[in-house]
This record gives structure tokens, sequence and C-alpha cells, in this order.
């Protein structure tokens, strides 16, 4: 088991990194177009993934999230708009 380990490895982060680039906004990716991102993940698995969360993932501002922010519900009272239409 031990020498299946590193392959194991690669393979579910191979795995972890297609969907990711399959799920990430086409304008948020950096660095080279997605559809070059998802052929390298895949024709070059550890270079290809490292290269992906390192460089070519979406930061947090380019997706419209403050870097640890939660986004949650608005109460109809602190809604301005909300409380124009009353």
């Amino acid at each position: 088991m031990g020498r299946f380990l590193p392959l194991v490895i690669v393979a579910l982060l191979t795995i972890y990194c297609v969907v990711e680039v399959a799920q990430a906004p086409p304008y948020a990716v950096r660095r080279a177009p997605r559809w070059l991102w998802a052929v390298a993940v895949i024709c070059l698995p550890l270079a290809g993934s490292l290269g992906w969360l390192f460089f070519g993932r979406p930061t947090a501002a380019s997706r419209g999230e403050a870097a640890g922010e939660l986004r949650r519900p608005k109460a109809p009272d602190d809604d301005v708009d909300f409380l124009r239409g009353l």
C-alpha cells in the first residue's frame, strides 16, 4: 500500500483540480484560458494540478467574495430598497 499512496494522492489531487477548473468562472481564471488549464491538469497531473492551485485558480477578490467573509442573508429591515418600497 505504501508504494501506491503517492499515486493515489496525485490521482485525487488531479480529480479535485479537474472539477475545480470545470467549475471556475471563465472570466476569473488567471494566467491562461480555462481550457488550457484543463489540458495541463489532465496531461501533466502533478505539475498541472500544482500550477492550477498556485497560478491559475481564481482569487477570492476575482470571484466577488471577501476573504474570510461569509455571505449572510439580509433582513428586510436592513435593506434600503425594500424599505423604500413600503
